[in-house]
């Protein structure tokens, strides 16, 4: 009798149901232990602090990504007060030195947008919203020697969101995609962008997904994700290997060792707060590590999320309350 597939995580479901329950969040932000747990994994509420983590981590060797939380807009108002938040960390990166030294090669500085946040789901039209204020942050991160990758959502935004890279890359080809394991999608999806230059993020994925159109058990995200990794190691781009799991990790240097790609032609990448230990090891071994930190107040969807991917990931965020990992 075949085995029943092993989910990624047995709460997975009741989590991210939870992600989007109003009377939830209430709850869940309200316990001091929550706030204990978010204080970890969340670089703060304003710009200021996150710029203090930023400091700590680049001086540490590693790179970032900044993520300004929120998605899911649903006001041209909205959106715009999340560009003007994206132009004045984009200035506040610009003056850092490390800027400087980003105009060329690998730029240690970089920011990660979600564009539901710029507008993509307002009626009308809400493509050609997020698609401009997306270029808008783009012209001022290149200015400012600052990269910028377009995070992946739920499936229903996918298609939406990969034209809209496509489109910016003509003025902006530096501009990162990520794409997200667990859909069946995917490894097409890899084979398309693997092109000369062209910056994809890989991550196994984070939202709810039907069957139809997303890998249910682990087993099969995990080997969807050296799937998908090994056709971005063999592409002509830069892969940003966008994983915590041991095994991927590993998985890394036999594919760079086959490939013949050098150290500043890929990098892995990690969340703000886990794994810190494992991160300043592949930095010391001078591999490159961007460290994936986000921050302000609408933290829940983005917290809960981490916690719904697997159950390493809940360990990982319980047991750092009193280490490091």
């Amino acid at each position: 009798m075949k085995a029943p597939p092993v989910l990624a995580n047995p709460l997975r479901p009741a989590i991210l149901a939870a992600a989007r329950s109003s009377r939830v969040k209430r709850a869940v932000t309200g316990a001091p232990v929550t706030r204990k747990l978010v204080d970890r994994f969340v670089a703060g509420e304003s710009r200021e602090s996150v710029l203090a983590a930023v400091r700590e981590i680049l001086d540490s060797g590693r790179s970032v990504s900044i993520d300004f939380l929120g998605e899911d807009t649903r006001d041209a108002e909205g959106a715009q007060a999340t560009v003007d938040e994206y132009l004045a960390l984009v200035a506040d990166l610009g003056a850092l030195p490390e800027a400087a030294d980003g105009t060329s090669g690998v730029r240690r500085l970089e920011v990660s947008m979600k564009l539901s946040a710029l507008g993509q789901a307002l009626a009308g039209d809400g493509r050609r919203i997020a698609t401009d204020n997306a270029r808008t942050i783009c012209a001022a991160a290149e200015a400012a020697g600052v990269w910028v990758t377009v995070d992946a959502e739920d499936h229903t935004t996918t298609d939406s969101t990969l034209a809209i890279v496509h489109e910016l890359r003509d003025d902006y080809p530096w501009l990162g995609a990520v794409v997200q394991s667990y859909l069946r999608r995917t490894e097409d999806d890899c084979r398309a962008l693997a092109g000369p230059g062209s910056r994809v993020r890989l991550c196994k994925g984070a939202y709810r997904e039907p069957e139809s159109v997303a890998f249910q058990d682990r087993a099969a995200v995990d080997a969807s994700y050296l799937r998908c990794l090994g056709i971005l190691m063999e592409g002509a781009g830069y892969p940003m290997v966008a994983s915590h799991d041991p095994a991927v990790i590993d998985a890394v240097a036999p594919l760079v060792g086959r490939t013949g790609r050098a150290a500043d032609a890929y990098e892995h990448q990690m969340l703000f707060g886990i794994r810190d230990v494992e991160q300043r090891r592949l930095a010391n071994e001078d591999k490159q590590v961007r460290v994936y930190v986000p921050y302000g107040s609408q933290w829940y969807a983005y917290f809960m999320r981490r916690l719904a991917e697997r159950p390493s990931n809940l360990r990982f965020f319980l047991r750092s309350v009193v280490t490091r990992d």
